[in-house]
């Protein structure tokens, strides 16, 4: 390497002969290897270096492992900052910080506007393993199609490396007219090829800058961009950049499809896509999974309104001086949203989504645009010895205008019938057309008021250790729920507690005997079931645990469990999210992606949104889309960077895409955030029903995890 290069770039000046790396004046802290990486990055910055070149440069005359140099990367990126080093999928990296300097000035380039096509295979990796000389003369097949579309549009190659393709053309419709060209005769060529052994290419097509060497290669962010873009095309698809799809809005021989936008490695906006619909290609959009770091700081002003009455209804607020009534305030208003949730005639925001109000200040018309939403219904409750006051006021959220205002002076036993009352108010104001029969109340109440107060703390108890994974909070959940069952045996509340405690002890692997653990929880839901055969927790807590019998019969019940809670509470979010769910083990990946949007339409704000990320990359995975599954994968590890699982199905889906080196670096997060999850998936552990999504899954987890080839 030269020991003479200097150069400076941002807030950072490098200093090769001194081995010495400077920010702002001061030196700072770098390992001996990050350094080395740099500076062979720093001198190659014209051009995209591979990780071969790369580890034979930092490594000389040394075997190491691909993960040494995606941990010198990461720390570099640490460092410098994320669009310091650029990850060319496919090829290797790139030192794409400005520089100027004194030996560092860049050599005379010429920037233009260009269109810029990207492509690559679909499981490249995956097909060589099963058949290395079939697939290098489908490779070269592919290469001549290529080669020849392209020329005939006088437009120019630039890079055939490995199995991707890199071109540039002078204008927008060319470069989409090639590319349908393209993907037209690629498929002809497959036609008679197995499913299995077809080699299917993904195209990106961008309209941004380039800068031109005289040598007539290009880079710049046109090119970075056009890569990201790539990785998002379903196998055998094509997409668009924004720019482009403007550029040839109208022009087209086939339908352009909103794909929404998506959060990719290096670039700070999000990317929004198009899809081109072509013959023979899944027509259904890409999921409406796109959204930054969290939903509550995420702007949603435009959600549109559903064709439907809508309502949310907001935590009622604690008006007492006990703070210990917090639990049995947030139940009054659970209680609410399940009974509103039961009408298919209407909307019903998810608790998940309007709890994120809490304790908040807030303009009632902001909330109906974040949510999408036509009324809010907002409360307050005071309890004063065996006495309750609540207030409730229906809101237009359009206008800001109260529609009613509701108070109730009761004895605190009668806190059902309240809620009853309320329940019908709200109903009869926003959908009148709802008929009387179905409004009648057809759950049952509670038979012990001190049971259900202990269970409704026994029940947040339970999520909040969901969410974190709390096996203390846990065991407190399951102990509150035991004293409310001994107080009334038939509690649905506890018993739906009891059996979504031992579903997570199963999950996390704590059971001492999985199987007396399973049957505890099973007749905890049954229990739950005929204490109320239409209150739809039961069934959901039910499917769960039979989701994850021992014996894997796919026809135990768990689906048709999944599916009566959903008829029961259609706009319950824990129904929706555990029907996609059986129906992804079960192999209905269609109707789980249909499941997994809805519930992402009725829980915009949703703080435990990456659950239902996890849910779209596993179901995405079995579907086959992997680049999909890898970005719906991205943005969950983006709100939950400790979520072992979501790091399993990102490698799961890099392992399809044929991205080996980031599907090891990810199975490693995965092996270290969640080993039980990953030692059941590596033994053949998984609850998946479908006999070849299971094959499929742990083969390669297999291959993530350096196992097989």
């Amino acid at each position: 390497m030269d020991g003479s290069l200097a150069l400076k770039f941002g807030h950072f000046e490098l200093q090769a002969h001194h081995r010495r790396l400077m920010r702002e004046g001061e030196p700072v802290s770098i390992g001996a290897r990050a350094f080395d990486v740099l500076v062979a990055l720093a001198e190659r910055r014209e051009r995209i270096v591979t990780k071969a070149e790369l580890m034979n440069l930092v490594w000389p005359g040394l075997v190491v492992e691909e993960n040494n140099l995606q941990v010198q990367i990461s720390s570099l990126r640490r460092l410098l900052g994320s669009d310091a080093i650029a990850t060319i999928p496919g090829r290797g990296y790139r030192f794409t910080a400005e520089v100027a300097g004194a030996n560092g000035t860049r050599p005379a380039s010429q920037q233009r506007l260009a269109a810029i096509l990207a492509a690559d295979v679909a499981g490249y990796s995956r097909l060589m393993a099963a058949d290395e000389h079939a697939t290098v003369m489908a490779l070269d097949a592919a290469r001549a199609v290529f080669k020849k579309r392209i020329e005939s549009s006088r437009a120019r190659v630039i890079d055939m490396a490995g199995d991707s393709v890199l071109a540039v053309f002078e204008t927008a419709t060319g470069a989409v007219s090639t590319a349908l060209e393209i993907q037209d005769e690629l498929r002809g060529l497959v036609a008679d090829v197995p499913q299995e052994g077809r080699m299917l290419f993904r195209i990106g097509v961008h309209l941004g800058e380039v800068n031109e060497k005289p040598d007539g290669s290009v880079y710049g962010d046109g090119v970075n961009v056009a890569a990201r873009l790539q990785a998002l095309a379903d196998p055998g698809g094509i997409v668009l950049s924004d720019a482009m799809r403007w550029a040839v809005k109208g022009k087209t021989s086939v339908d352009i499809q909103d794909g929404g936008e998506h959060l990719v490695k290096n670039i700070a906006e999000p990317l929004r896509v198009f899809k081109l619909v072509l013959p023979g290609s899944p027509s259904t959009p890409l999921p409406d999974v796109g959204g930054g770091a969290g939903a509550p700081s995420r702007p949603l002003d435009r959600l549109p309104l559903p064709d439907k009455p809508s309502i949310a209804v907001l935590p009622f607020t604690n008006m007492s001086a006990d703070p210990e009534q917090e639990y049995f305030c947030d139940g009054i208003s659970d209680d609410i949203i399940t009974e509103l949730s039961r009408f298919r005639s209407l909307l019903v925001i998810a608790r998940n989504s309007s709890f994120t109000y809490k304790g908040g200040a807030f303009d009632v018309r902001s909330v109906g645009k974040e949510l999408g939403v036509h009324y809010v219904l907002e409360g307050g409750v005071r309890r004063i010895g065996g006495r309750i006051r609540l207030t409730a006021q229906l809101i237009d959220a359009m206008t800001g205008a109260h529609l009613w205002a509701e108070k109730y002076d009761r004895e605190v036993t009668q806190i059902f019938d309240i809620q009853e009352e309320l329940t019908q108010r709200v109903v009869v104001s926003i959908a009148p057309s709802i008929e009387e029969a179905e409004r009648e109340r057809v759950r049952c109440q509670p038979q012990n008021l001190r049971a259900y107060e202990i269970s409704v703390r026994a029940m947040a108890k339970s999520f909040e250790a969901y969410r974190n994974y709390d096996k203390a909070k846990l065991e407190e959940a399951l102990a509150d729920a035991t004293a409310a069952l001994s107080m009334d045996a038939n509690s649905v509340n506890a018993l739906v507690t009891r059996a979504f405690c031992r579903w997570q002890q199963l999950q996390l692997g704590t059971a001492s005997s999985f199987g007396e653990i399973w049957e505890d929880g099973v007749n905890a839901a049954m229990r739950a079931i005929a204490a109320d055969r239409n209150d739809c927790r039961g069934y959901v807590q039910r499917a769960m645990l039979l989701a994850l019998a021992p014996e894997k019969d796919p026809n135990n019940g768990a689906l048709a469990s999944a599916r009566r809670a959903y008829e029961l509470n259609p706009n319950d979010m824990i129904a929706l999210q555990i029907l996609a769910w059986v129906e992804a083990l079960s192999g209905n990946t269609d109707s789980a992606l249909e499941h997994l949007n809805q519930q992402m339409r009725i829980s915009p704000r949703d703080p435990l949104r990456y659950g239902v990320y996890n849910q779209f990359a596993m179901t995405l995975f079995f579907a086959g889309r992997y680049a999909e599954g890898a970005d719906c994968a991205a943005l969950g590890i983006q709100e939950a960077p400790t979520h072992g699982t979501l790091h399993g199905w990102l490698a799961l889906n890099y392992v399809g895409l044929g991205d080996l080196p980031e599907a090891r670096t990810a199975f490693a997060e995965a092996q270290k955030l969640a080993p039980r999850w990953v030692e059941r998936g590596l033994s053949g552990s998984f609850a998946f029903r479908d006999k070849e999504h299971h094959a499929r899954a742990r083969s390669f987890l297999g291959i993530a995890a350096g196992l097989e080839s």
